[in-house]
């Protein structure tokens, strides 16, 4: 039994460490693609511009996960795939609509906002993937 739970443990701690790596690089794919929808097509609403943004980052979190993360190819990628864009739209709304207020309506730096807005979406993401989309 205590074999059992040390390596329940261990697994836990490896998930984790590959969700926040595949975090971090879907996290810098999104902040690339905001940056450039900012800085050179000059999207004048930092909430569409981060909207835009979300898209790829949550594509490139989507194959993260199934590969690397969870590793569960049980359910069909149309499935997942599924799940996981439905967890994300309601996560993206949230991602844009604090960007939103952040920035355009308050008027702070929309890095911080998008710090902030990150830190609130690998939190719902982490759980939502594992219990909902991911789950075996």
């Amino acid at each position: 039994m205590r074999t059992q739970v040390l390596r329940f443990k261990a697994l836990l701690e490896l998930q984790l460490m590959r969700y926040l790596i595949n975090g971090v690089v879907a996290t810098m794919v999104h902040f690339g693609v905001l940056q450039f929808n900012l800085k050179l097509l000059h999207i004048p609403s930092a909430g569409i511009a981060n909207f835009i943004a979300a898209f790829f980052g949550i594509t490139v979190s989507f194959l993260g996960s199934r590969y690397y993360v969870f590793q569960d190819h049980q359910q069909t990628l149309l499935t997942q795939a599924s799940k996981f864009l439905a967890l994300y739209a309601i996560i993206a709304c949230f991602h844009g609509l604090l960007l939103y207020v952040w920035s355009d309506l308050w008027g702070y730096d929309y890095r911080i906002g998008f710090l902030l807005a990150t830190a609130l979406q690998v939190s719902l993401s982490y759980i939502g993937n594992k219990f909902l989309v991911f789950k075996k």
